[in-house]
């Protein structure tokens, strides 16, 4: 269970409560022994490869999708059951297009608008707001068919936002969409997020895991962990890496492995410039591991936390935690 929230209060029901949830689809096994609960006021990452069964999950998550076994319950109650007035307290933006292409960009947003009863009084400020931010204010009058794919995924965000949603379902929002603009998403998911708006972001850009609360990986159908994003390094690695540069390059595979005896360590691994180690805790072991070499007469130069790449983290948990027989049946 997500365990913190900038805007949570204590007492609050959870907004997301998956539990056991599988789904099969013949023999394949899409959704794994599912558990996710998500309280109010967080953005949610979902990240993991092509095919682990982001979109599955987030379609059994609106009640799309019926799970083959397990619960889910969406603000207490099934999805799958929702009347008219619990649906419009959920935004969900689709992978695939579901506007209308001989429709005008406006034409589909005043379509969806009338379809939530937004007045006419309104539609002219509030709809013209959410196409300035998705940058599609000079494409008002353009067919939805003669726009590109990136802004179609725009103008699918824009409508999923129409009804101001207190929980929000963005299966791949920023595909297609240029750095700067991805970032103006990402400070008005957080702006909404600040308001007490929850957040589900299925994504394969793994660097967005930096502008999440909470990231979920995923992978062959099963979530591998839940955690805030600056703690996924040590769940990769199963400690604090340091990087050790060594002066002459290499360290002898006898030393090797008595560094890998020290109590402390807990994994040890060449690189081009020395090795990588993984300590228990990087600022109490650093000066340790540096008095080893110093015992053991190994010139070494700069001993410093190792800060890996999300995508060196996302590749690590993903190895480690699924076989490879499960990686090839993806």
């Amino acid at each position: 269970m997500l365990d913190a929230s900038p805007s949570q209060s204590g007492g609050e029901a959870l907004v997301v409560d998956a539990r056991q949830v599988t789904k099969l689809f013949g023999d394949q096994r899409a959704l794994d022994d599912i558990d996710l609960q998500i309280p109010p006021g967080v953005i949610v990452g979902l990240i993991g490869p092509s095919g682990c069964g982001k979109t599955t999950l987030v379609r059994t998550l609106t009640g799309i999708t019926r799970p083959t076994s397990g619960e889910v319950r969406i603000f207490g109650a099934d999805p799958a059951t929702f009347g008219t007035r619990n649906r419009r307290r959920f935004g969900y933006m689709p992978q695939l297009p579901v506007l209308f292409p001989n429709l005008t960009v406006w034409g589909n947003l005043c379509f969806v608008a009338s379809v939530y009863g937004m007045s006419l009084r309104r539609r002219k400020h509030d709809l013209t707001a959410l196409l300035d931010l998705v940058d599609m204010v000079p494409h008002r009058h353009k067919r939805l068919a003669d726009c590109s794919g990136g802004m179609q995924r725009r103008l699918a965000l824009a409508a999923t936002l129409v009804h101001d949603p207190e929980l929000l379902y963005l299966d791949e929002p920023t595909a297609g969409v240029d750095p700067i603009l991805r970032e103006r998403f990402w400070t008005h998911f957080r702006s909404l997020r600040d308001q007490g708006r929850t957040i589900v972001v299925p994504t394969q850009y793994v660097g967005e895991a930096v502008s999440c609360d909470v990231v979920a990986v995923m992978a062959t159908g099963r979530i591998l962990t839940v955690l805030p994003p600056d703690q996924l390094g040590r769940f990769a690695y199963r400690g604090d890496p340091l990087r050790v540069d060594l002066d002459n390059g290499w360290l002898s595979g006898r030393e090797v492995a008595r560094l890998l005896a020290l109590p402390f360590v807990s994994a040890v691994r060449r690189t081009e410039d020395g090795l990588t180690v993984v300590v228990d805790d990087a600022e109490a072991d650093a000066q340790r591991v540096r008095r080893f070499f110093e015992e053991t007469s190994v010139p070494v130069g700069s001993i410093s936390p190792l800060e890996p790449s999300f995508d060196d983290i996302f590749v690590r948990i993903i190895e480690s935690h699924t076989s490879e027989a499960e990686r090839a049946a993806a």
